[in-house]
C-alpha cells in the first residue's frame, strides 16, 4: 500500500526527532561519566601527591634517625675512651701519690742523714789533713790547699751536703791516685840556705826524687817511721836513670825499666814505670 508524500513526510519527521531525543540522552550520559571520572582522577592525584609528601617526610625523618644514631654511636666511643682514659689517669694519680709518700719518707730519712754526715766528713777532713801532713812531701801547696779548701767548704750554706759529701771522696780518690802514678813537676827547694830551681820525681809514694836544672845535684826525700823526713844527697851514678824516668814522667818516652832509689833497706830498687 502505497502512503501519500504527507504520510511519508510525517514518518520522516518522526523518525527524526526520535532520533534526536536518543541522541540528547545519549550526550548526556556521556557527559556525566565524563565528570565523574575527571574526579576519580583528580582524586586520585590528590592521593598520590598526599603519598609522596609523606614517604618524603618518612624519608627525611628516617635520615634524621640515622644521623642520630651514627651522632650516639661516636659518643658512646668517647664515653668508652674516656672511661679508660680515666681508669690510667687515676692509676697514674695512685702511683704518684705513693711516690709523694716515699718522697716524704725518704726527706725525713734524709734529714737523719745530713745530721749524720757532717760531722763524718769533718772528720774525714781532719784525718786527711793528718795524713798529707805526714806523707811524702809531693805537691805540698796544691795538696794543702785543697784541705783547706774542703774545710772552708763545710762552712758554706750555699753548698748542698751531696755536693760536699762528693767533694771529700774526690779528695780522697785524688791521694789514692798518688800512689799508682808517676809524676814530674817543677819547684824550688832549699838546698844548703839557697832556694834552687829543681825538678821533682814522684813515683808512687816510695820514692821523691829531685835533681837541679844543671844536673849537678841529686837528692832524694827520706821517710821515718814517724812521719817525718829528710833530704839526701844521691851519686851522680842515679842521673842517667833519674833522666830517662822524668822523660818517661812527661810522656817524651815510652814507658820502660827504670833504676831508681827507694825508701827501702836498699839504696836502689828496679821499678817499672808505667
Amino acid at each position: 500500500m502505497k502512503l501519500s508524500k504527507l504520510a511519508q513526510a510525517s514518518l520522516l519527521l518522526s523518525v527524526s526527532a526520535t532520533s534526536l531525543m536518543f541522541s540528547s540522552v545519549s550526550f548526556a550520559e556521556a557527559t556525566t561519566s565524563n565528570d565523574q571520572l575527571t574526579s576519580v582522577v583528580n582524586a586520585g592525584q590528590k592521593i598520590n601527591d598526599s603519598a609522596a609528601k609523606s614517604q618524603q617526610k618518612v624519608n627525611r625523618l628516617t635520615d634524621q634517625a640515622l644521623t642520630k644514631l651514627q651522632q650516639f654511636h661516636v659518643v658512646t666511643k668517647e664515653v668508652d675512651g674516656l672511661s679508660v682514659y680515666n681508669q690510667q689517669m687515676q692509676a697514674q694519680l695512685d702511683n704518684q701519690m705513693n711516690e709523694l709518700n716515699q718522697l716524704a719518707d725518704s726527706m725525713e730519712e734524709v734529714s737523719i742523714i745530713e745530721r749524720q754526715i757532717s760531722p763524718l766528713m769533718a772528720r774525714m777532713i781532719s784525718t786527711l789533713d793528718t795524713f798529707v801532713n805526714l806523707d811524702v812531701p809531693f805537691l805540698p801547696e796544691e795538696r794543702a790547699k785543697r784541705v783547706n779548701d774542703l774545710k772552708t767548704m763545710m762552712t758554706r750554706a750555699d753548698i748542698s751536703v751531696s755536693e760536699k759529701f762528693r767533694r771529700v771522696l774526690e779528695a780522697y780518690q785524688i791521694e789514692v791516685d798518688y800512689g799508682r802514678t808517676i809524676e814530674a813537676y817543677s819547684g824550688l827547694l832549699e838546698i844548703d840556705g839557697t832556694a834552687m830551681d829543681v825538678d821533682f820525681l814522684r813515683i808512687g809514694r816510695v820514692s821523691l826524687i829531685y835533681q837541679t836544672r844543671d844536673g849537678s845535684r841529686l837528692g832524694e826525700w827520706k821517710q821515718t817511721a814517724g812521719g817525718e823526713g829528710q833530704w839526701q844527697e844521691l851519686s851522680q851514678d842515679y842521673r842517667l836513670g833519674i833522666n830517662k824516668s822524668l822523660r818517661i814522667a812527661r810522656k817524651q818516652l815510652a814507658p820502660d825499666l827504670i833504676i831508681v832509689p827507694v825508701s827501702g833497706p836498699s839504696n836502689a830498687t828496679a821499678s817499672q814505670a808505667e
